[in-house]
């Protein structure tokens, strides 16, 4: 691909090779490399014979429904087209990943208006070098320029050039707003207490006469939803703040601010958020409404902490779509579906969610009570904090400053006609028997417990106090997750070491059935190159049948329970991850690292 022109025609734009790119030499190349024929080269000429365009001629080209020779017709989108430019170009390829260029530093390579007319962008410092993206491969006369300001050879990579023109507006906009924050320091003045805040689109060049730390919370939450962040943490530390956010339950640092700027962020989201802006000394809570780049309102839950450098900030980012995603979207198998289904539309009992913070309880909960909450029937909720607002619930929050627990809240749920309850957990003894008396008297009750497994849960009730025989008489099903993250369906490839009989060896007791496609992860520019995107739900359902209450009593036998349940269709947590292996869906590691050790 790389062989240099031999027309007449390509030997006239060769001339052109150390400057500006044009779209006519483009066209030359692609044909005398084989990607288009004849015919396409012709019929852009005459589409684009009309006049100029301001444009990129790589954008152009891409808008042009160029496709590659010889490939079924697959289509020359403007990535394709980036990535045979760097070919020819000798030059690597890089789809920027805004979470890994070094933005604080951007501005200190060069200037916005020096990158908006060279057409590239600074992505890394390094101690020896400097990495910047670049739309003009052949465009090479200022890199002497720089590598003299900054003392560091340069290091080209080419990228596609409306990431460039994306980024370079981001990154130095955020790099001014936080330099215009350092200078005000503390200075959070507000024009507005709206509740719902309207966020600029990150497409937009950014107005440079509104305030700094605005600017810089703004890209945050732009930032953030690009990102797929399911959190924000905004971390002091002795030297600079820290910004991290986690994306498919791992944490990626994603810049440094001075100690002020951070601050003032904090300072300025507390007050969007309704918190005390001057209290920093206890931990606070709040909520904010705003909008995604698509324009659908989501909800974060805000969560301040005194640490020993100042104030640190999580802000929760909860899915709009989360509450309305199906069972086979959560990760349900159809085995569980089934059982689940019928397990909900019981007319009263209490129903346990267990598992650790952040395995998706709160999903599943919303998820379920969303679609049985019609005209028919009052759902109701006592929960500490609300995760998000659902105008089919009727919500309340627990008060601890005011002695209104999830106890008394339950008291007071029971003078309110409910049909459906959810309690946020069940923490004591006070709680638990206030849920056993609205499941006897009639009702559906949801709760959650922190255990490993769901046979668990109810040793988890013994052991705070609750009588067996009100156990059996109230519970009817415990439902343990876990998640886990999914293969990238980009890059993943065939894993040949894990076959059935390995899968055997692990799940001890169980045997998988049925075909075995196992993956493994690879990493490309989609998922940042961890092999993974996104992540599912496992799941184990014991329901409480007769044959298990039997094994409800003072000392119960756990193991002879979890047999039980087996025998009456419960999977237990490792096998549902061995055969979401076995689907291809995720990995081995990923199931031996979230699920415990099934113990009979």
């Amino acid at each position: 691909m790389n062989a240099k022109p031999k027309t007449e025609n390509s030997a006239a734009v060769t001339a052109k090779s150390e400057g500006r790119l044009e779209w006519r030499a483009l066209l030359n190349w692609l044909l005398e490399d084989g990607v288009i024929d004849q015919e396409q080269v012709l019929r852009t000429q005459q589409r684009f014979a009309a006049g100029d365009s301001s444009l990129h001629p790589l954008v152009r080209l891409a808008h042009a429904g160029l496709s590659r020779v010889g490939s079924s017709g697959k289509s020359l989108d403007l990535d394709a087209l980036t990535e045979w430019l760097a070919q020819r170009a000798k030059l690597p390829y890089l789809r920027i990943d805004p979470l890994k260029v070094d933005v604080g530093r951007v501005s200190d390579v060069m200037s916005v208006g020096y990158a908006e007319a060279k057409r590239c962008l600074p992505v890394l410092v390094g101690l020896n070098e400097v990495t910047i993206a670049t739309s003009e491969p052949f465009d090479t006369s200022w890199v002497a320029q720089i590598e003299s300001h900054t003392r560091k050879p340069i290091k080209l990579v080419v990228a596609n050039p409306l990431e460039i023109s994306r980024y370079t507006t981001e990154f130095f906009t955020l790099a001014r707003s936080v330099r215009a924050a350092a200078k005000t320091g503390e200075s959070t003045q507000v024009a507005s207490f709206e509740q719902l805040v309207e966020l600029g689109r990150s497409n937009k060049q950014l107005d440079a006469n509104d305030q700094g730390v605005v600017q810089v919370v703004d890209w945050l939450w732009q930032y953030a939803f690009d990102q797929r962040a399911s959190d924000i943490h905004l971390e002091p530390r002795r030297e600079m703040g820290v910004i991290r956010f986690r994306i498919d339950g791992v944490l990626h640092t994603v810049y440094q601010l001075p100690p002020t700027v951070m601050n003032a962020m904090i300072s300025r989201i507390k007050l969007l958020g309704r918190m005390d802006v001057v209290e920093r000394r206890r931990p606070l809570d709040g909520r904010i409404k705003t909008r995604n780049p698509a324009g659908d309102e989501v909800e974060m839950r805000l969560s301040t902490l005194p640490t020993a450098f100042g104030e640190k900030m999580v802000m929760r980012i909860f899915d709009p779509d989360t509450a309305v995603k199906d069972l086979a979207m959560l990760g349900f198998s159809s085995h569980d579906t089934e059982r689940w289904e019928k397990l909900v539309t019981q007319p009263h009992g209490i129903i346990l969610v267990t598992g650790p913070t952040g395995s998706g309880k709160t999903t599943t909960l919303y998820s379920t009570l969303k679609r049985l909450a019609t005209d028919e029937v009052n759902v109701c909720t006592i929960e500490d904090p609300i995760e998000m607002i659902e105008p089919a619930f009727n919500q309340t929050q627990v008060q601890v400053a005011l002695d209104f627990g999830f106890a008394e809240g339950l008291r007071a749920l029971m003078r309110q006609d409910p049909d459906i309850i959810m309690v946020g957990e069940i923490r004591d003894l006070a709680t638990a028997e206030m849920a056993i008396q609205a499941s006897l008297t009639g009702h559906l009750v949801f709760s959650t417990l922190h255990t490993n497994d769901a046979a668990s849960a109810i040793t988890r009730l013994t052991d705070l106090g609750v009588p067996s025989y009100l156990i059996s008489a109230t519970v009817i099903g415990v439902l343990a997750q876990r998640l886990v993250r999914t293969l990238c369906p980009h890059c993943k490839a065939p894993d040949p070491t894990v076959t059935r009989d390995t899968l055997n060896d692990m799940l001890k007791h169980w045997r998988m059935n049925g075909g075995v496609k196992p993956y493994k992860p690879v990493g490309c520019l989609e998922c940042r190159h961890t092999g993974y995107r996104g992540r599912a739900g496992l799941y184990e359902l014991l329901t409480v049948g007769e044959s298990i209450k039997t094994h409800l009593h003072p000392s119960p036998d756990i193991s002879a329970l979890r047999r039980q349940a087996m025998q009456e269709g419960l999977r237990p947590l490792r096998l549902a991850g061995a055969m979401k292996v076995a689907e291809g869906v995720t990995t081995l590691e990923e199931i031996l690292r979230s699920t415990p050790q099934w113990q009979s």
